[in-house]
């Protein structure tokens, strides 16, 4: 589950692009850099967020991280609900993702069903790590499309010197399942985490101090 540090400099399957108005992308906001690049897991790609945040790491991880009931259902407009399937360890759980319709109606609501790691490092760095798993409790259900999620996950990395700000690294390589055409999955990822970021900032902001 080191694999999303070693992404944010790893250049070993080709640099990262950066997605334009021309890719039919709309990024509401300047601080945040997206990028993306052919996936090594799936036929698609893997799209890296990167944006500083104003609040210290706590305030950040509260609202991202990975638990039934949380912050996260309240701000994401990408996550309708988060279930706890199993508990495994402290740190290991197995959950289930569901997501609303999108893209004025073309993407269907979704569920996602993931393995979560959720790993604390030296410097401060908390990270939320997932990948597809398959959950005997938790079948594919009539009215969702079953998505796959390949490793991906949030890094919250504290800003030397600047206790109040955080650095977000976000990775996602999801084949969304479906029938879906290609440009409507192209356009939505790189929009969707630009907002990702834009609700994540004001989710902090209402929190109070921890």
């Amino acid at each position: 589950m080191q694999q999303l540090r070693k992404e944010r400099s790893r250049d070993d399957h080709g640099p990262w692009s950066v997605p334009t108005e021309a890719d039919g992308c709309r990024l509401p906001c300047n601080d945040v850099a997206v990028s993306w690049r052919p996936s090594s897991e799936f036929p698609g790609n893997v799209y890296k967020g990167e944006g500083i945040v104003i609040g210290s790491p706590d305030k950040v991880w509260e609202c991202l991280k990975p638990v039934p009931n949380g912050l996260r259902v309240k701000w994401d407009n990408n996550v309708k609900r988060f279930e706890l399937l199993e508990q495994i360890t402290e740190d290991i759980s197995v959950c289930r993702t569901v997501t609303p319709s999108a893209a004025m109606g073309i993407i269907a609501p979704r569920d996602f069903v993931d393995v979560f790691l959720v790993k604390q490092y030296e410097d401060g760095s908390i990270s939320s790590n997932a990948t597809n798993v398959t959950h005997p409790g938790c079948p594919p259900q009539s009215g969702y499309v079953r998505g796959f999620n390949h490793a991906c996950g949030c890094i919250c990395v504290p800003v030397s010197g600047e206790p109040n700000k955080t650095q977000v690294f976000s990775f996602f390589q999801t084949d969304l399942g479906g029938l879906l055409p290609r440009s409507v999955v192209d356009s939505f990822f790189p929009s969707s985490m630009a907002e990702f970021y834009s609700n994540l900032a004001k989710a902090v902001r209402s929190l109070k101090d921890l």
